[in-house]
């Protein structure tokens, strides 16, 4: 679905500024500046809609995919075969549901606003749905992108409950620009191809960490061993012999590795407890939300004095090839730090390796074993959190430092492939954003327009 005429608005169309603020070829509506030739209605105009019913199922042992919010998952194209509950036609009528065909397009209006996909098959929806039906003037993948480009609209517009919600005539009364069917599947069609590659980005990423994890938990468990390490030549074995294993608390590990607990291999320690005041320029503090998914991401980092730092520090410094790890709310995600740090930490683990390689030891905090212990062992409520003692008491298994070595680099480098394919991604993703400012504003016209007169 490759479109090969791509042409910008010309200068010729373009009036003077010191008369007008609109181009010409282009009109001022209630909503924005639009071509000329493209028409403005309410999405209510050119589609049907299906009002979901307002009881809940109660069986699924049916055919038809029952969808609810997270299983837009913020995509355009729902593949309702791979949706998990689902329902019958009889549950359906009992609950007051029509069944929504295939082609309609699937919006959510209650809480997080402006999810949409398109249903591949027949599906029903729930209360927390929306569904537009579009008729012959109006391309179903066109709108659906129309209606994603439309979030802070419909914030704009909701009702200001505990969670913000659009009724049935909010959604149905929206304002849509409308070109030629022409231009909207050209639009539709450009658009699409960006979707494709994004989602095929998505797949092989995870196939990519699900990869990785397999590999981590065959490598950083002992179960296999990597030549020349699960080897020992001697006498009897010139050609080498396959090392054993032998029985430990932690159950069979390589007869040559050594168990210990964390706190023997290196210095465990957290962040401050303290709150100290917030500044508008200072040194950065790096709590738990700043670590997420193994990155730092110090976008969203709040500031403090020098000499809030300095009291912080005396406790707590980090430096250049410690780990730290989130150790509140969403816990474990670690990450190494291979640049000097300016920054303090509050409420984050801090690993300062002394008898363990860096590179090793958060590729152990990553791994299954540490984050299974992780879970089994949080205190808290709705805050879950891990403690410092129970960190420092951690038993691991140990290589030597030069399988270690070998190890680490083996899934640093995995690591680096995924992150290269996650930086594609998201400028695949930021790419789509700006076709979509361009393309559904008519900003770059994909169908040339008609001279004017």
């Amino acid at each position: 679905m490759t479109v090969n005429r791509i042409s910008e608005a010309s200068a010729k169309y373009l009036v003077d500024s010191s008369t007008s603020n609109v181009p010409a070829g282009y009109k001022k509506t209630e909503v924005g500046i639009i071509p000329e030739d493209w028409g403005f209605k309410q999405v209510q105009e050119i589609c049907d809609f299906i009002v979901p019913g307002r009881n809940k199922p109660r069986s699924f042992d049916g055919h038809i995919p029952w969808i609810t919010t997270p299983d837009l998952q913020g995509r355009i194209l729902v593949n309702s075969s791979k949706m998990g509950l689902k329902i019958s036609q009889a549950e359906a009528k009992f609950i007051g549901s029509k069944i929504v065909p295939a082609g309609s397009v699937i919006m959510s209006c209650v809480g997080e606003l402006g999810i949409v996909a398109i249903a591949e098959t027949e599906i029903v929806i729930n209360q927390q749905l929306h569904a537009f039906l579009p008729s012959k003037d109006i391309n179903n993948y066109f709108l659906a992108c129309l209606l994603l480009s439309l979030e802070k609209y419909f914030y704009s517009v909701a009702t200001k409950t505990t969670l913000p919600y659009l009724n049935k005539d909010r959604c149905n009364s929206t304002p849509i620009f409308i070109p030629s069917m022409e231009e909207q599947a050209a639009i539709a069609n450009a658009l699409s191809d960006v979707d494709a590659l994004i989602q095929e980005l998505e797949k092989l990423i995870a196939k990519k960490q699900a990869i990785k994890t397999a590999t981590m938990q065959q490598l950083l468990t002992g179960r296999t061993r990597l030549p020349p390490f699960g080897f020992e030549k001697s006498a009897h074995h010139p050609n080498g012999r396959k090392k054993g294993y032998k029985p430990s608390e932690l159950g069979e590990i390589p007869e040559d590795w050594e168990i210990y607990p964390l706190s023997s291999i290196c210095d465990v320690r957290d962040g401050t407890h303290d709150s100290p005041k917030y500044k508008g320029n200072g040194i950065p503090l790096v709590t738990s939300k700043n670590i997420v998914n193994d990155v730092l991401d110090m976008t969203d980092v709040s500031l403090i004095s020098f000499e809030d730092a300095f009291e912080i520090n005396k406790r707590s410094k980090v430096d250049k090839g410690d780990v730290i790890m989130s150790m509140i709310g969403s816990v474990g995600s670690a990450v190494l730090l291979r640049q000097a740090p300016e920054f303090c930490i509050k409420n984050v683990a801090l690993f300062k390796p002394r008898n363990v390689l860096g590179e090793f030891l958060v590729q152990l905090i990553r791994s299954k074993v540490f984050q299974d212990y992780l879970a089994n062992s949080m205190d808290g409520g709705i805050q879950k959190f891990v403690s410092l003692g129970t960190l420092r008491s951690m038993e691991i298994a140990l290589p030597t430092k030069e399988e270690q070595s070998t190890l680490a680099t083996i899934l640093c480098d995995m690591d680096e492939e995924i992150q290269t394919l996650d930086q594609r991604l998201n400028k695949t993703r930021q790419i789509k954003q700006g076709m979509m400012q361009e393309l559904l504003t008519g900003k770059t016209r994909l169908v040339k327009p008609a001279e004017p007169a």
